[in-house]
């Protein structure tokens, strides 16, 4: 073997700058509290200029082995195709490069049978800590006892229990949807109110039907539909919501998916949203802007709540407390809320 393959070490690093390899190593691997790179200055900037010339590449098995961590965060998700999950995703695998950390995913479905035995195959893989994206209200599937040595974070929902979560703040996004209803003059309105199981769904509804009830317009139950979080569970939602015997003038779907199964649901019946009905998602995909009637929405931080998961999570790995956080939303209104209530619909 010439010595052009050979892999480049620190020493080699080293002794072409005349350096101890404690210098090189500090250098080149040593990081701050906040992720970036701990050393400065003319030497270390000699040392990554050379160690970049020679295309020196940290060995993870080595690092692993000095420090007794992994540098590998796994990631349990319900569904990596759903543009949310894929968005929050992309956040943490950001945030976990910046900190040298590599992360891997996998999904459960939502299947509370998968999600324990993903949790379990997560747990085999000696990871430094697990983010997960999939967590029922009941928090069952958290029960392994294996994961209570291990440092984790929920992500984009939250469990009835004590363990940390970043999450959008939902049910204020619920609120702010009812404000806008409530502004538009919409007495008579309906929830497509996701799975009963996911906090999403759940606190998003909350919001929107407390901020009614505190306006004296209590939402009847029957107006509040549970449903999959996808255009089929939407369009079945709002089709049994707009068959009813006192059809509803607005509809707040906890999702953007499942608000694109309402536009279906009302087209079938001859209603135009903007103008029959007016109609809220929840998350502000690409998708929501570019429908033929842009969606009124809240625009949730997905990728954000990824990368605010990461840093908390290492707050844990490193020995510290985690803190659950709950990140702003913002309505923004297009025109499938449509303009204020005439008469003839109150």
């Amino acid at each position: 073997m010439g010595i052009e393959s050979r892999p480049v070490t620190l020493k080699m690093i080293a002794d072409q700058l005349g350096l101890d390899v404690s210098t090189v190593s500090r250098v080149l691997n040593g990081r701050d509290d906040d992720g970036r790179r701990a050393a400065s200055g003319p030497t270390a900037h000699r040392v990554r200029e050379l160690a970049a010339q020679l295309g020196y590449r940290r060995d993870p098995a080595a690092v692993s082995l000095r420090t007794r961590r992994s540098n590998l965060i796994g990631v349990v998700f319900a569904r990596l195709s759903e543009v949310v999950v894929a968005t929050v995703y992309e956040g943490i695998e950001e945030e976990a490069a910046r900190h040298g950390l590599a992360a891997f995913v996998t999904n459960t479905q939502d299947d509370p049978v998968r999600q324990r035995e993903r949790i379990a195959m997560v747990l085999g893989r000696r990871v430094d800590g697990i983010v997960i994206g999939d967590a029922h209200l009941d928090g069952a599937a958290l029960a392994d006892p294996a994961l209570r040595r291990t440092p984790h974070i929920l992500v984009n929902r939250r469990t009835e229990g004590d363990t940390p979560a970043v999450t959008c703040d939902d049910y204020l996004g619920g609120r702010l949807v009812a404000e806008h209803f409530l502004a538009l003059g919409h007495t008579r309105v309906g929830c497509v109110a996701g799975e009963p199981f996911a906090s999403t769904g759940t606190d998003r509804t909350a919001g929107f039907v407390d901020r009614y009830a505190e306006a004296g317009l209590p939402v009847p139950p029957g107006l509040v539909r549970h449903c999959g979080f996808d255009t089929a569970g939407g369009r079945a939602a709002a089709t049994a919501l707009l068959t009813a015997g006192s059809r509803p003038t607005a509809l707040f779907a906890v999702n953007d998916l499942a608000a694109i199964g309402v536009l279906g649901a009302a087209r079938d019946l001859g209603l135009h949203a903007g103008r029959d009905l007016a109609l809220a998602g929840f998350n502000d995909t690409p998708v929501a802007a570019e429908l033929p009637v842009a969606l009124t929405t809240v625009r949730s931080p997905m990728a954000e709540q990824g990368r605010v998961a990461v840093r908390e999570l290492l707050r844990r790995i490193e020995g510290g407390r985690a803190r659950s956080r709950r990140l702003l939303p913002e309505l923004v209104v297009r025109a499938s809320s449509g303009s204020p209530v005439g008469p003839s619909l109150l």
